[in-house]
């Protein structure tokens, strides 16, 4: 591109001015950059009034926004389909190019193909860059050139493969007068005006929330591996959804994580290390393999016949399914739109193996209400804990919602926290309150058995196993 050229950078799941890839390049090559955010119909259409996304993300970007006009720029918010506003605001700027950071869910490979379609018939060009991971793609293969199917060794690979280059920050500083803003750009459209409400978002959004959450976690990073496993206290870093959105960059995470991890107390940020590889193999998977969108990752298991049970589905989604840990998170996650990782995997596992239903109701029931949801996460933890996935937890190992939440509810702190009619339960009865000579007569009894379940996942994945053996 030419010193005097334009170009426009496409602002998605990226909401910050530092470390950003595609701000990094376009300030680098062009003499004047625009900055843009469209509030996707394409992505809006089915979304609640109240969806808390939407909310934080017009937070973010109200943040973003005053950024960039500190630096002497601005952030111009349209809503509209992506495929239409880009191409029309880039032709409307005159930029010679749009740069964006890439995206590896279906629908945004999609998205980007058509806007550089668009962009190449009028004379443009598209660049995208690699950002919201360290490694992507194809980028860490096994030795025989294949995509990685197991975690632990992909994540050796990754570890490996790490050089300083990796975690070296994009500068995005613009010299004086680079970033700009057009005098007749219209005012960004208010959360009403895109048909939505402003949310009860208990999160801090935004880079500032974002690093608050993340200076926070580092006074706690070396206790990880010891308090993450328990909903009650306060044990994980809450960055999940800044991962999301982009408001952290992944490489100050990553160092942040690997300098600690090297310390003589690094045991907490090595685990937590750790959990960011396993979101990048993930990421990896979804990019290898686009039908485990619709598919079990482990195609046999696409033969498996799952349970016709709406009413448990509803127990299950409203809280009522008679296991107090279950419950808990499920109102947990209603009332807040985030659910511990722990009991991400016990309502999974519940929902699949104890109320055998299938894991694509679940896994849309999720991306429905979570704050953090990220697709290739997402069906990927619930393919785990269902056992049709990549390295998936074993089928026949099916958690225990009562031993499950002794363990990691011991008081029943969290779980009085959610279903105030278990308050005046006594510790010994908190797990299984239908045990109680009198039980509360406001919550329900459990909707299953858990010892007769479990005996109906092991021939439901029986059958499956044994007809793999005959082929």
């Amino acid at each position: 591109m030419g010193k005097d050229s334009a170009a426009l950078v496409w602002f998605r799941r990226d909401l910050r001015d530092f470390d950003h890839a595609a701000l990094a390049a376009a300030l680098r090559g062009h003499a004047r950059v625009h900055c843009a955010f469209v509030f996707d119909r394409d992505l809006l259409a089915h979304l609640p009034k109240d969806d808390r996304r939407v909310d934080f993300i017009y937070r973010s970007l109200r943040e973003l926004e005053r950024a960039l006009a500190a630096k002497g720029g601005g952030l111009i918010i349209r809503h509209g389909r992506a495929v239409e506003e880009i191409p029309r605001l880039a032709a409307q700027l005159g930029v010679a190019a749009v740069h964006a950071n890439r995206d590896h869910e279906p629908y945004a490979r999609w998205r980007d193909g058509e806007v550089a379609a668009r962009l190449a018939a009028d004379g443009r060009r598209f660049f995208d860059h690699k950002d919201q991971t360290i490694f992507e793609r194809d980028e860490l293969l096994t030795r025989a050139g294949t995509p990685f199917t197991v975690f632990t060794p992909y994540a050796r690979a990754w570890r490996e493969k790490l050089s300083p280059e990796d975690l070296a920050e994009h500068e995005c500083t613009p010299r004086p007068g680079q970033l700009v803003r057009p005098a007749a750009v219209p005012p960004a459209p208010t959360l009403a005006e895109i048909g939505f409400n402003s949310t009860d978002l208990r999160l801090p959004a935004g880079m500032s929330g974002g690093a608050r959450l993340f200076a926070d976690f580092l006074t706690r990073i070396g206790r990880y591996h010891q308090t993450r496993d328990y909903p009650a206290i306060r044990g994980v870093s809450y960055l999940s959804p800044h991962l999301r959105f982009g408001t952290v960059s992944i490489r100050r995470l990553v160092a942040a994580a690997l300098e600690r991890s090297l310390a003589a107390d690094g045991q907490g940020a090595a685990a937590w290390l750790t959990e960011l590889i396993w979101r990048e193999f993930y990421q990896m998977i979804l990019w290898q393999r686009p039908d485990v969108v619709e598919h079990c990752y482990r195609r046999e298991c696409d033969a498996l016949v799952w349970d016709d049970a709406p009413h448990l589905f509803s127990a299950w989604c409203e809280g009522r399914t008679g296991y107090p840990l279950v419950d808990a998170a499920m109102r947990q996650l209603a009332q807040t739109g985030w659910m511990h990782n722990r009991l991400r995997m016990l309502t999974a596992s519940f929902l699949t193996k104890n109320l055998g239903l299938d894991w694509r109701l679940g896994e849309a029931h999720f991306a429905r209400l979570l704050l953090d949801v990220e697709l290739a996460s997402n069906n990927g933890g619930w393919q785990w804990a269902a056992g049709t996935g990549c390295d998936a937890q074993p089928w026949f190992r099916i958690f225990n919602p009562v031993t499950q939440s002794e363990k990691f509810d011991p008081q029943g702190q969290f779980i009085r926290r959610y279903l105030p009619e278990l308050e005046g339960v006594p510790d010994e009865f908190i797990h299984a309150p239908w045990k109680m000579p009198r039980p509360p007569a406001n919550y329900p009894p459990p909707i299953v058995d858990h010892a007769a379940a479990r005996q109906r996942t092991l021939v439901r994945f029986g059958r499956i196993k044994s007809s793999s053996a005959r082929r």
